[in-house]
């Protein structure tokens, strides 16, 4: 899940001052409060301003303007809503030269929770006799649910040599191939992990939960593509109507979430070390040159690399419960991945700030990268066209496939949303669901769906989020990220 999203204090809503900027951006202004050192902005437009004044979200944009270090304005993307210290969906730079800080609540529980994109060579005809099959096979196959482990077991010495080397490690036991490296956002290791920083328990947690979904909003999804917006960059990316692909959401498991637990404890003094003063005590933060930064940093870096090894191999069982379904390897069913991209993460990057170009840590919460055309971290087969975005919607509408936008770079440091961002609780989209059957309603707008838990597909009906075309078009129209193609769900499994 994007975050240990709590169910208090959001229902009592947001009064404080939203000024609209242009048709797509909305400002909290830093005078809203003593101590806000930049401004806040929102990406949104008339049809979400209600459901951002019902929810504290915005506050929380606003008390991270109080970081030290953070550069242009604290950041939110349309699918914005309450999370630990930072909202889910929220973004800010800092600026390490300038004693900018990391914090771990910028960067969430699930640490490089993501999504993974397969396209096949298969067509709806061909899936649709088999479709109830292969979910019923997907569920008995691929571990989901709470503590789920499987049967990818690593010894310590193995997990910290996962942490270090990422994507690679796997390739180099036969799990994957070198496109799985090249299509995985930094190649499926983030540079500068520091494995010998993450605990024992941390370690005994995610020794057999490498290759998992976990539970929550994680999930793997069979998809056809519905509506192409961009036949160019459609092509690019190998992309078609009626065309087959495979979605898997999920992140660094027991291993991140004991990472963050981790570091919040050991961060605690350090506010008071280095004479932060901070609005939420869930913004608790380090210097990012400071020791506790750098530990924080190296931690979360072992554990990303984690979770890039965690949906490879998700990907690598869902490859071969494809293969024994329809009788074919999967090389011949065309099962390749088109890319993975990260939310949780803080990543020191370089950006232009006011005309002068500087690396900044830059923090996205329940955000993605999005890299314009021309970036020289996009593949070398995307380049021309921008980094691919995958934006998940929920399990009975749609997801999105779209590319790095022309203004994310001198908008949103080059990020845009994760997804289609929650409008329930959990707590309340469980008590919407009383008397009723979701997997029957879902079966009826022709998803199958299959899940550890009945709670599960309670908490996660599509009810409890927003409209993702909606959320999606906010993003297109503020250049951050561009339409490219919908794909519409078939069958889901969750935990």
């Amino acid at each position: 899940m994007a975050d240990a999203t709590r169910d208090t204090s959001s229902d009592r809503g947001f009064a404080g001052p939203l000024e609209r900027v242009d048709e797509c951006t909305w400002r909290i202004p830093k005078s809203y409060k003593s101590g806000m050192l930049v401004d806040g902005l929102i990406f949104a437009d008339e049809r979400l301003i209600p459901q951002l004044r019902s929810d504290r979200a915005p506050e929380q944009v606003a008390n991270v303007a109080f970081l030290p270090g953070i550069q242009t304005a604290s950041l939110a993307m349309p699918d914005i809503h309450w999370g630990y210290g930072f909202c889910i969906g929220g973004v800010c730079a800092t600026d390490p030269a300038s004693g900018g800080v990391v914090s771990p609540g910028g960067v969430g529980y699930d640490i490089n929770c993501g999504v993974r994109l397969m396209r096949t060579n298969l067509t709806l005809a061909d899936i649709q006799p088999v479709l109830v099959q292969l979910v019923n096979q997907l569920l008995r196959d691929v571990p989901v649910g709470v503590g789920q482990g499987g049967r990818h077991v690593f010894s310590p010495a193995e997990l910290r040599m996962l942490m270090q080397e990422g994507v690679p490690f796997l390739e180099r036991r036969g799990m994957a191939t070198a496109a799985d490296v090249a299509l995985t956002e930094a190649e499926g290791c983030i540079p500068d992990a520091q494995p010998e920083f993450v605990s024992d328990r941390a370690l005994a947690r995610g020794s057999d939960q490498c290759g998992t979904v976990g539970a929550g909003n994680h999930f793997i999804e069979v998809q056809v593509v519905d509506r192409v917006e961009d036949a160019t960059a459609a092509a690019a990316f190998g992309l078609h109507a009626g065309q087959i692909c495979v979605l898997i959401h999920s992140g660094s498991r027991g291993l991140g979430y004991q990472v963050c637990d981790d570091s919040l404890r050991a961060l605690r003094d350090a506010p008071a070390k280095y004479g932060l003063d901070l609005p939420d005590r869930q913004l608790v933060c380090a210097p990012v040159e400071s020791p506790e930064g750098r530990h924080y940093l190296g931690a979360m870096r072992a554990a990303a690399n984690y979770a890039f090894c965690n949906r490879q191999l998700l990907m690598w069982q869902v490859r071969e419960v494809f293969a024994r379904v329809l009788g074919k390897p999967w090389h011949a069913l065309g099962m390749e991945l088109l890319y993975d991209v990260a939310h949780n993460m803080a990543k020191l990057e370089t950006h232009t700030v006011n005309d002068i170009q500087k690396t900044v840590c830059v923090h996205r919460k329940g955000a993605t990268r999005a890299f314009p055309a021309g970036h020289h971290d996009i593949p070398d087969r995307y380049r021309d066209m921008g980094q691919p975005v995958i934006i998940p919607g929920d399990m009975g509408r749609a997801s999105w496939v779209l590319r790095g936008g022309p203004r994310s770079m001198e908008r949103s440091f080059g990020t845009t949303c994760h997804g289609a961002g929650r409008c329930l609780s959990r707590t309340a989209a469980t008590k919407m669901s009383r008397g009723r059957n979701i997997q029957d309603e879902l079966l009826r707008s022709g998803v199958v769906a299959r899940c550890r838990s009945r709670e599960g597909l309670a908490e996660e009906q599509p009810l409890a989020y927003k409209d993702v075309d909606i959320v999606v078009d906010i993003v297109h129209r503020a250049g951050l990220s561009l339409k490219v193609a919908r794909l519409r769900p078939l069958g889901v499994i969750k935990g």
